[in-house]
C-alpha cells in the first residue's frame, strides 16, 4: 500500500506542477487506485542491493547493475498473470494502445527479451551514482582516449533510459574508429533521469 500512496503523491504533485486540472487529477487518482487494486498481492521481493546504494552528501560511488533472478522471476510472472480489459470499440487509436498491440508487447517482454543481455551492455560502461538536491543519481561517465575530446551530456526524454544511447557511444568517444577524426570525439556523461 505504501507503493501506491507513494504514487498518488507523486500523481498530485507532478499533476498539480503541470497544470491540470482538479477534476482531471481526480480522474487520474482513481484510475491509479483501481489499477492497484487489480494488481496481485505477491511475496515481496527484495530489491537488489546494488540498487539501493545511497552516497551521502557530494559523494560519487561506483555502481553495477545487478538485478537478482527473483525480480526477473516476478516481473515474469507478473506479466504472465496479467488481465487484459476488452477489445476496443474503434479500429484505430482513438481509444489508446490497441489490446492486439499491448498483448503483443508483453509477450515480448515475457519471452524474447533478454535482460541480462541489456544488462551486460549498460555495466560495460563505467557507472556511478551519487545525490544531487537530495535525489538519487544514476550515470555512466565514458572518458575518449583521446584527450582533447570535447564533454558531452546527453539526456534522454521521458519515458526513455540511457539504453537509446549505447549504439551512439562508440563513435562518439572513439570516432577514429569509425571513419571520424579525433577532434570529432567526446568524453560522455549520460544521467539516467530520476525516477
Amino acid at each position: 500500500m505504501s507503493q501506491i500512496r507513494d504514487a498518488e503523491s507523486l500523481c498530485n504533485n507532478q499533476i498539480g506542477a503541470d497544470g491540470v486540472d482538479e477534476k482531471r487529477r481526480l480522474v487520474l487518482q482513481a484510475a491509479l487506485a483501481a489499477t492497484a487494486a487489480a494488481i496481485p498481492v505477491l511475496p515481496a521481493v527484495a530489491a537488489p542491493a546494488a540498487l539501493e546504494t545511497k552516497p551521502t552528501g557530494n559523494a560519487i560511488a561506483p555502481f553495477r547493475i545487478s538485478v537478482p533472478q527473483a525480480v526477473l522471476d516476478d516481473l515474469e510472472y507478473r506479466l504472465k498473470a496479467t488481465r487484459f480489459p476488452e477489445r476496443e470499440t474503434v479500429v484505430d487509436q482513438a481509444q489508446g494502445a490497441q489490446l492486439d498491440k499491448v498483448r503483443a508487447l508483453i509477450e515480448y517482454w515475457r519471452t524474447t527479451y533478454n535482460w541480462r543481455r541489456a544488462e551486460a551492455r549498460i555495466n560495460q560502461y563505467p557507472q556511478f551514482k551519487t545525490q544531487i538536491d537530495g535525489l538519487g543519481i544514476h550515470f555512466l561517465h565514458i572518458r575518449s582516449k583521446h584527450a582533447e575530446a570535447t564533454p558531452l551530456i546527453m539526456t534522454h526524454g521521458w519515458p526513455g533510459s540511457i539504453v537509446e544511447f549505447l549504439d551512439v557511444v562508440d563513435p562518439l568517444v572513439n570516432p577514429t574508429a569509425h571513419g571520424g577524426q579525433a577532434k570529432d570525439a567526446f568524453h560522455l556523461v549520460l544521467p539516467s533521469i530520476p525516477g
